[in-house]
């Protein structure tokens, strides 16, 4: 970040630098120089006053011009995002990223990550690779940086570098002109106000999420082995909870079934009797599945050695939780996955919201009120005012409206909408429109869940067992991003399938 900073606090170039440049590079390169630096502007004023209205100057990139490609801007590096980020056409518009991480994870394959099934890698994939423009491009870049707000009526958007609080380089904060923007910010894991939830659990969204819960499975592993540990902490330690039966829990409760199996049992012999899963969710596990393969689920978890247990958290304290009917569960590791809801950003935005606070749109997935935003993935929801619902937090709907984005903004810039304020009256043609295609889950030990029906209430193929693991893999190694993580995904598999899992605390 140290070239961005510089960039950004030296002031705007000179016709005198312009010069000496000139003499001392070849003339492609001085151009290609003066036209990179020239999107970047400071705060700070015009060194004499002009009669005319001053002209506006900060930190960051400045309105793009007429003959210049319009901007894109896209906040946040999910799946929504980075379908948009692939899809889009960079021979008409810049592409500006803003997100605090510089990879998109797969997010369905996380869980494999936690017991060591999966590296971490094979899940991340970095943004220059599914959009190479933002690596090579002079007016397209990646901004390790979070969103701070929205200046919807200037076009701007204001930012602050993410540094995960390492003293490399102070907060800096700066702005970005947009053309377009799309806000794919995402949502957070729900805590329903439960005290203790943030300090005590942790959630299995990113990959430092999974690199904790490795981590911290196995010190307890290793530490329950150490002489003089008492019997009540050996089964404290041991004790891994998780809180949601949605698929995220369902699965990560069955590979982690799998690992106590397959691996503990043979590494850790002297505490292989003291390690325990359970699984507590307050309704039915695997809500949104077909009945049957909800009774599966519940069989073949239960002959797994998960324990399913019905109610709901009143209290999270260090090393126990309590239930609302006061019974109290000691754990060593505790996993929360109770669903999403908006951040405190996307709460704090003065945009329409759509009912439970998400960010407002209409069927072209605008957001109605202002010019040239757009909203997709987790972070948005359809208005009370087209009649429809709001769409479950799932990567395939993020990744279907990202896909439609791109056309959508690609036919806008082609017709040449593509600058701010210039695509008001334009006709956008066929709405977006979400077909379920179908859930599945796996629950360990080669089995899992593929219910490919439309929605609760229709018929549809559901299928359990081994065929179904077959299909869940094959389905999922389709859908990695790469080639290149496909590759690492099935070596992984195969490494696992033949010298078990990788049990490394590193």
């Amino acid at each position: 970040m140290s070239w961005f900073r510089n960039l950004i606090r030296n002031p705007t170039i000179k016709s005198s630098s312009s010069t000496s440049l000139l003499k001392s590079k070849p003339a492609i390169s001085t151009n290609l120089i003066l036209t990179s630096l020239s999107r970047f502007t400071t705060d700070s004023s015009p060194a004499s006053p002009s009669p005319t209205a001053p002209v506006t100057q900060y930190s960051g990139l400045e309105p793009t011009k007429p003959n210049e490609k319009p901007r894109v801007v896209v906040l946040g590096s999910g799946w929504a995002g980075c379908r948009l980020m692939k899809g889009i056409d960079t021979n008409i518009y810049d592409v500006v990223c803003v997100s605090p991480r510089n990879h998109m994870v797969f997010t369905p394959l996380l869980a494999s990550t936690c017991v060591g099934t999966l590296e971490f890698r094979s899940v991340a994939e970095p943004i220059g690779r599914i959009q190479p423009a933002i690596s090579r491009e002079p007016g397209s870049y990646f901004f390790l940086s979070n969103c701070t707000g929205i200046d919807a009526d200037n076009h701007l958007v204001h930012c602050e570098t993410a540094t995960d609080e390492l003293k490399t380089l102070e907060p800096w904060k700066f702005k970005i002109s947009y053309d377009k923007l799309v806000i794919a910010l995402g949502a957070e894991a729900l805590t329903f106000g439960i005290h203790g939830v943030k300090e005590n659990a942790i959630f299995l969204r990113e990959v430092h999420h999974a690199q904790e819960i490795r981590r911290k499975l196995l010190l307890n592993l290793m530490l329950s082995d150490i002489p003089g540990v008492s019997e009540e902490e050996k089964c404290r330690l041991l004790h891994c909870v998780v809180v949601g039966g949605g698929p995220t829990g369902v699965e990560f409760s069955g590979e982690l079934s799998d690992f106590i199996m397959r691996d503990v049992r043979q590494r850790y012999a002297h505490v292989k009797d003291y390690i325990h899963v359970t699984l507590i969710e307050a309704n039915e596990i695997l809500s949104s599945f077909d009945d049957r393969l909800r009774r599966y689920a519940t069989k073949q978890l239960s002959k797994s050695g998960v324990r399913l247990v019905r109610g709901v958290v009143k209290d999270v304290e260090p090393q126990k939780l309590i239930l609302n009917d006061g019974t109290e569960v000691p754990y060593g590791l505790l996993v929360w996955s109770t669903g999403v809801g908006p951040s405190p950003l996307v709460k704090s935005l003065e945009l329409p919201k759509s009912p439970g606070g998400r960010i407002g749109i209409d069927d072209w997935l605008q957001v109605p009120s202002v010019q040239d935003v757009f909203a997709i993935g987790d972070c948005s929801g359809y208005l009370e005012s087209t009649g429809k619902p709001t769409l479950p937090a799932l990567a395939q709907v993020a990744e279907r409206q990202g896909k439609y984005l791109a056309v959508l903004l690609n036919r806008i810039g082609k017709t040449g909408g593509g600058h701010a304020n210039s695509a008001k009256d334009m006709e956008l043609g066929d709405p977006f429109i979400y077909r379920h295609l179908g859930s599945m889950a796996t629950i360990g030990r080669y089995k899992a869940l593929v219910d490919l029906r439309q929605s609760k209430e229709s018929k549809g193929l559901s299928l359990a067992g081994f065929l179904s693991w077959i299909v869940w893999r094959s389905a999922y190694l389709t859908r990695v991003v790469s080639w290149r993580n496909r590759f690492y995904v099935a070596v992984n598999w195969a490494t696992t399938f033949v010298f078990g899992r990788d049990i490394s605390r590193i």
